[in-house]
C-alpha cells in the first residue's frame, strides 16, 4: 500500500479498539531505515549514543506527562526500542486485544 508515494506495511493495530483503555501494551519503535542511531553493542553491552540517551530520558519522562501511564520493562537496541506501558485509568476494567495470533501468550 502506498502512503505519501512510499510503500508501507499495514498496521497491526486493531481498528475497533480504544488504545487509551486500561491494559499493558508492548510497543516496538524502529529508527528510520533501521539505522543504528541509538548506540552500539560493545562486548555484549549496549552503549547508548547521544540519541539513545535522549530516548531513555524521554521514556522515563512519560509518567510526568501522562498520569495514567505506568512504565514496565524497557530496552534500547541499536535500531529499535522495546517497552511495556501499562495504562491505568483508575477503574477495574481491563481490556484485552490481540493484533497477531503468533504473538499471543494466551492458551
Amino acid at each position: 500500500m502506498l502512503y505519501q508515494n512510499r510503500y508501507r506495511i499495514e498496521s497491526s493495530r486493531s481498528q475497533n479498539f480504544n488504545y487509551a483503555s486500561n491494559g499493558a501494551y508492548f510497543i516496538t519503535i524502529c529508527t528510520k531505515d533501521r539505522e543504528h542511531f541509538l548506540g552500539k553493542i560493545i562486548k555484549s553491552k549496549m552503549q547508548l549514543s547521544r540519541m539513545g540517551i535522549i530516548v531513555r530520558k524521554c521514556w522515563f519522562d512519560l509518567p510526568n506527562h501522562y498520569s495514567n501511564c505506568i512504565l514496565d520493562e524497557f530496552i534500547i537496541m541499536p535500531n529499535h526500542v522495546h517497552g511495556v506501558i501499562v495504562i491505568d485509568n483508575g477503574d477495574d476494567c481491563l481490556n484485552i486485544v490481540e493484533t497477531q495470533n503468533l504473538a499471543s501468550l494466551r492458551q
